[in-house]
């Protein structure tokens, strides 16, 4: 879920579909906006010679394009063995339980709602299927129940709409928080730096492949964004709506209410921290 197209400075990628990785293939859902770039990525993620796979968000809910994941594991000699959601919201996870019926898999979310089976998602969990190992990383921001998979094969992070291949993502308030998310884009910069992770495997756009360069233009651009919403308000700017056309002048106008959601959680924050 974007909040804004490509900004200067900001990491380019180039796979939208297809294989990204020795691990990971992307089927790309047809569900293109402007909320969702390209549509959302459906991971398919296996260990090489392996007959067995995991996906990962299978969409919204449309048969064709569940059936055409389930297709492109057969094709490369793949059974779908589990179904993993990053969070809850539609794009993502409207289609996992049509999904489930189809591959006859458990889906594991951090959400109980979300699941199908007894099995959650918690910190540090490690999947573990056909030789492919798959590190839970909590990281609660865009919504609460946010998650990234780190694929250590791939030095690769499956970021869900953490971290976008285009443009930046809603902080989804006010279920979504901009402190636990600036908290969750130190976590994946600490991937970058103590685990190798140099790929990022997004939920929407293209593959980008400085990972590090990707989550210091996020942890920027928000301090950026924040600095500005701060000014906004001690210039008379009080509401959200104000804040937004002052503040997000430079993007498309048909964005501004996801920019909203992001300019309430940045309103939050600054009077959590005694700074409006």
């Amino acid at each position: 879920m974007t909040e804004a197209a490509a900004l200067p400075g900001q990491p380019r990628g180039s796979v939208v579909s297809g294989a990204a990785s020795d691990r990971a293939v992307n089927v790309l859902a047809p569900n293109p906006s402007a909320m969702t770039l390209d549509g959302t990525n459906t991971w398919i993620v296996s260990e090489p010679g392996s007959g067995l796979a995991v996906v990962i968000d299978p969409g919204p809910l449309d048969e064709s394009h569940l059936r055409r994941v389930v297709k492109t594991a057969e094709e490369a000699g793949q059974r779908v063995a589990l179904t993993l959601l990053t969070h809850g919201h539609p794009d993502h996870a409207e289609g996992a339980a049509r999904f489930a019926e189809l591959t006859g898999t458990r889906i594991r979310a951090l959400d109980p709602a979300l699941r199908l089976g007894d099995e959650g998602l918690a910190a540090d969990d490690v999947i573990e299927v056909g030789g492919l190992e798959l590190r839970v990383v909590p990281t609660p921001g865009h919504t609460s129940d946010s998650l990234c998979f780190h694929l250590p094969g791939d030095r690769a992070v499956l970021t869900g709409d953490t971290v976008l291949g285009r443009g930046t993502t809603v902080v989804a308030h006010p279920d979504g928080r901009l402190g636990d998310y600036l908290d969750s884009l130190r976590r994946l910069r600490s991937l970058t730096t103590d685990d190798g992770v140099d790929m990022v495997l997004p939920g929407h756009g293209p593959v980008l492949d400085d990972a590090r360069g990707a989550i210091e233009f996020y942890l920027a651009h928000r301090a950026n964004r924040l600095a500005q919403v701060e000014t906004a308000v001690e210039a008379g700017y009080r509401t959200a709506p104000e804040v937004v056309a002052r503040v997000y002048a430079d993007v498309d106008p048909s964005l501004w209410p996801a920019a909203e959601l992001s300019v309430r959680a940045q309103l939050e924050y600054l009077r959590e921290h005694g700074l409006v």
